[in-house]
């Protein structure tokens, strides 16, 4: 017999488990988040100790000049550093939520659709337009959503290779700017 009790029960009990898994991600990326960030203010304090120290211990102009270009490079190198490992980690984040929609969308339809088979199957007599337009109308709703989806992928990855590629540039261009003004 039939029972869609049971059925809203699974379809429930899979979403608590996405849900569940939704935080653990969640925390999981923000604790890798909140460890870049320290690890970058340690060596934020250890560049800003070791330029003090080294400015102190300058023994001419020169030498401060010199100093000063070393460590704008290092600055620049730092921040580039930086900005990569938080895209890493973004991009990362950006793929874990996306495999976890995925694979709720997934749970979703199949329980729908199975909730559907086993309602149509005890249907009343006569109710078969009505179960065929449910069945059409959940199919059409379910390609869409998959179209969607691929669009959506296809737009995160040419993004991507958009934003490495902006950031191998500047990366180059910084480091032969540093290179020109030392020469200079």
């Amino acid at each position: 017999m039939y029972n869609a009790t049971e059925q809203f029960s699974e379809i429930n009990k899979a979403s608590v488990s996405s849900a569940i898994k939704l935080a653990s991600l969640s925390i999981e990326n923000a604790e890798k988040l909140v460890q870049l960030n320290i690890n970058a203010a340690k060596l934020a304090i250890a560049q800003a100790v070791e330029g003090a120290q080294a400015a102190a211990s300058a023994k001419d102009v020169q030498e401060l000049l010199a100093l000063r270009a070393k460590l704008a490079e290092v600055g620049v190198q730092s921040a580039t550093g930086y900005s990569r490992t938080l895209y890493e980690l973004s991009s990362q984040a950006q793929a874990g939520f996306s495999a976890l929609a995925e694979e709720s969308w997934s749970s979703y339809t199949k329980g729908v659709a199975a909730w559907v088979e086993k309602a149509s199957a005890n249907a009343p007599a006569g109710s078969d337009v009505a179960v065929n337009a449910l069945k059409s109308t959940f199919a059409a709703s379910t390609a869409a959503f998959d179209q969607f989806q691929k669009a959506t992928k296809q737009v995160v990855d040419l993004a991507d290779a958009s934003v490495r590629a902006a950031a191998a540039n500047a990366s180059k261009v910084t480091t032969t700017g540093i290179k020109t003004k030392r020469a200079a």
